[in-house]
């Protein structure tokens, strides 16, 4: 992370997080992070397709001359970019990783810069992963960043960051669990005196069967 407007909202994420996959987004104090909130946004992943902005901070709709709000974040970027960045949300969700951007923006004329997209993983109602907290930053700051429109977006580089340095233990422990997902869902519930037990059908009983 090259910006200190990067640097600082993970810190404050990180922070949160603790142990966790991801903070809840209830956790998020925009006091904490006054300094940076022009150029913070909130995404909702409505689907695999649909990452709406609930939020997006003055400074992201001055750069880029558009007010994001309520704007779908892949039709913000040709066909293959946004293809790119819904394996790369769909990554951040199901894996609790950081996405990282670098994108150019230009106005179809000649003017061009690039910025650091940050985006940093939240669970909502469910303990899922539904919403993001993000930033986007101006790496370079042309005179007239501001002044006219930024019509045009390219990813130039991406990448995902695991802040414990991998997947989380909650991402490992599911993929462990895998093989034994067909049994769970073959399991019967069984009622006794105002108790509920999930019985599985064991070794013994296959054995006897056969």
């Amino acid at each position: 992370m090259r910006e200190a407007v990067s640097q600082s909202l993970f810190t404050y994420w990180n922070g949160l997080r603790r142990d966790r996959l991801a903070p809840k987004r209830f956790e998020i104090e925009p006091s904490c992070i006054a300094g940076y909130l022009p150029d913070t946004f909130i995404l909702e992943r409505v689907d695999p397709a649909t990452a709406r902005f609930r939020l997006a901070g003055t400074r992201i709709s001055e750069a880029f001359g558009a007010e994001f709000r309520g704007t779908n974040l892949f039709d913000l970027f040709d066909e293959q970019d946004g293809e790119l960045l819904q394996r790369q949300i769909a990554a951040v969700t199901s894996q609790g990783a950081v996405g990282l951007f670098l994108i150019s923006a230009d106005n179809g004329s000649g003017l061009s810069t690039t910025f650091e997209v940050l985006l940093l993983p939240l669970t909502h109602t469910r303990d899922t992963v539904d919403r993001f907290l993000g930033s986007i930053a101006p790496i370079e700051k042309p005179d007239w960043l501001g002044t006219v429109p930024l019509t045009h977006r390219k990813i130039l580089s991406h990448s995902l960051v695991w802040p414990e340095g991998r997947p989380h233990a909650v991402i490992e422990n599911m993929h462990r669990q895998a093989p034994f997902l067909p049994t769970i869902r073959q399991a019967k519930i069984v009622r006794s005196h105002r108790r509920q037990f999930r019985v599985y059908e064991g070794g013994l009983n296959r054995l006897n069967d056969e």
